[in-house]
């Protein structure tokens, strides 16, 4: 069954203005994808981590170019992309560099207007060297349904 998710927008909306989200969107139809957070990083890394996979680079559109590229790798494992991202939460270690992350991250989602929180932090728990991390949730179409698996019989021993 295809997905069905709508924009929800207030009564009297400006609309002398460009907001980079949607204040709401309905999912009507369709399976959530709960996506954790995501770096500049290697998604998989070493645990505890090693100092060698955490040389990244030192601007914000760049780590938001890795992390934006992170976040679309993952989407797409689970037969995803940006355009079903509903909701992110984006975590930043100075705030005054979000509009580099925001061109970044209407390069990567066009048109298309997910709900946001930005959030300014102190310290990413990732690494120092992380200064963004996104956490997202995506609608799926949802998967026909499957036959629940037979339970097999078990023996008792004689």
């Amino acid at each position: 069954m295809a997905k069905d998710v709508r924009p929800v927008h207030h009564t009297d909306r400006r609309r002398d203005v460009m907001m980079p989200y949607a204040p709401a969107l309905l999912v009507r139809r369709g399976s959530l994808l709960f996506l954790s957070g995501v770096t500049a990083a290697p998604v998989y890394h070493s645990h505890p981590h090693r100092e060698e996979e955490f040389d990244l680079p030192r601007t914000m559109r760049e780590q938001a170019v890795l992390a934006m590229e992170n976040l679309k790798k993952t989407l797409g494992a689970a037969g995803c992309a940006m355009k079903d991202v509903v909701s992110a939460t984006r975590y930043l270690t100075d705030v005054a560099e979000q509009d580099d992350l925001n061109r970044v991250w209407a390069e990567y989602l066009g048109g298309h207007l997910p709900t946001t929180t930005t959030v300014e932090v102190s310290r990413l728990a990732t690494h120092p060297n992380c200064k963004l991390e996104i956490s997202a949730i995506a609608v799926a179409d949802s998967a026909p349904g499957r036959a629940p698996a037979k339970r097999r019989k078990r023996q008792r021993p004689s």
